[in-house]
């Protein structure tokens, strides 16, 4: 690139060699990068990177504006019946597996983090429901 200062990165280079560089661009050129979902909570990021699956995140802001205020704690997800969770979040669509994962990552959150959301990459990848992206999102958040 023009006008880069440092050492020079070329096709040959690893990815490893690359990537710190394509993240300092990156933030160069967007500083203010945040994701559009609406949360105010970890566990809300959750669910509502859960429901993003396949679906806007408008459609999901407009989901999660009723949800959230239904459902505050990892426990409210498991008072219910899974049908449910489902009913309450068919807009985002395939509702069914989503509220399964749903409710088996807040059983999880219960049963091996006392109730809150994990912060390291390793335990929030033991959530069911839970893979890379959907951690990095609520780890970068």
């Amino acid at each position: 690139m023009p006008g880069r200062k440092g050492k020079s990165l070329t096709r040959e280079s690893s990815a490893e060699e690359r990537a710190p560089e394509v993240v300092r661009l990156l933030l160069r050129e967007y500083p203010d990068a945040k994701v559009a979902l609406r949360f105010s909570n970890p566990l809300e990021l959750l669910v509502a990177t859960i429901l993003s699956a396949q679906c806007t995140d408008e459609r999901v802001n407009r989901v999660t504006e009723t949800l959230f205020r239904k459902y505050r704690r990892p426990e409210d997800y498991l008072r219910v019946p899974e049908e449910e969770l489902a009913r309450d979040i068919k807009p985002t669509g395939f509702f069914n597996q989503k509220a399964r994962a749903i409710r088996g990552a807040c059983r999880r959150i219960v049963e091996a983090y006392g109730g809150r959301v994990p912060d390291s990459m390793e335990e929030l990848l033991t959530l069911p429901g839970v893979a890379r992206k959907t951690a990095n999102i609520v780890l970068g958040n």
